[in-house]
């Protein structure tokens, strides 16, 4: 058991799977007073029990929820020094295909609620306090038929760095990281694609693809007094990727081919 985070209260909210789950556990692990929240009533009471956490249902698109999620945390534990945006969806579509409505949920989730989400943890820092967004790779590179996602979380990256400027004053971090593609229940689907983790570590300089543990270590010590003087900042967790290019569908292809060919 670490004791890093002692004496710190941190939300985080996605956190009953996934990257959440995993930064939660870490926290945990290094002392924190976690509290996790999530839509999903079932998922985040175990997730809770699990970890011997605090649990409080949250629904990222309304503000009454971020409002109470905190007020519940501010109730229960006295303070909130730390703060994770880990709530996410997956939906792709190219531009010419994108209704409305996908836009707009898209926009709710990943854009409107991850601002409201800064807003009021930022505000409930009263001491100061660290809050970091998951974003993503996408947003710095390009992928075809993700301009709803990507779009969005690029619109996070750029309000990360308004918020830094100003709660930076009162003595409040704010930073994103951007993992490429790592394995979790959302993007579980992309991984059945044939070739996609071929293609994506032939894009990698470190030769392999990242995991959950890459991210929390990121995001852990962003939180943490060790990074106390950096703030604004969107902390690609990429394995290098980003000095390359994501591979598109026609490399998945290509890798798949040639892994069918070596089999044979």
């Amino acid at each position: 058991m670490g004791s890093e985070f002692a004496d710190k209260v941190a939300i985080v909210l996605g956190g009953s799977s996934g990257l959440g789950r995993g930064i939660a556990e870490r926290l945990v692990a290094e002392g924190a007073t976690v509290v996790v929240a999530a839509r999903k009533p079932d998922a985040l009471r175990d997730a809770a029990a699990a970890l011997g956490a605090t649990a409080v249902p949250c629904d990222i698109t309304r503000e009454a929820d971020l409002e109470r999620l905190v007020q519940e945390t501010l109730a229960t534990h006295g303070r909130l020094d730390a703060a994770v945006n880990s709530a996410g969806m997956e939906d792709n579509a190219p531009i010419a295909e994108l209704p409305a409505d996908r836009l707009a949920a898209m926009v709710a989730v990943q854009f409107t609620g991850a601002v409201l989400f800064l807003k009021h943890t930022a505000n409930a820092m009263t001491r100061g306090g660290s809050i970091v967004t998951i974003s993503s790779l996408t947003a710095s590179l390009v992928a075809e038929g993700y301009a709803a996602y990507a779009g969005a979380k690029a619109g996070i990256n750029h309000v990360t760095r308004i918020a830094a400027s100003e709660y930076g004053p009162r003595g409040v971090r704010i930073n994103a990281v951007s993992p490429s593609l790592v394995e979790t229940p959302m993007t579980a689907p992309l991984f059945q694609v044939p070739g996609i983790e071929a293609a994506f570590v032939a894009e990698t300089p470190l030769g392999r693809m990242g995991a959950p543990g890459d991210v929390s270590d990121a995001v852990c010590w962003l939180l943490s007094d060790r990074a106390s003087y950096i703030t604004g900042q969107n902390l690609l967790v990429d394995g290098g990727t980003s000095l390359r290019r994501l591979p598109r569908a026609e490399d998945f292809a290509r890798h798949a081919e040639a892994a069918s060919k070596g089999s044979e």
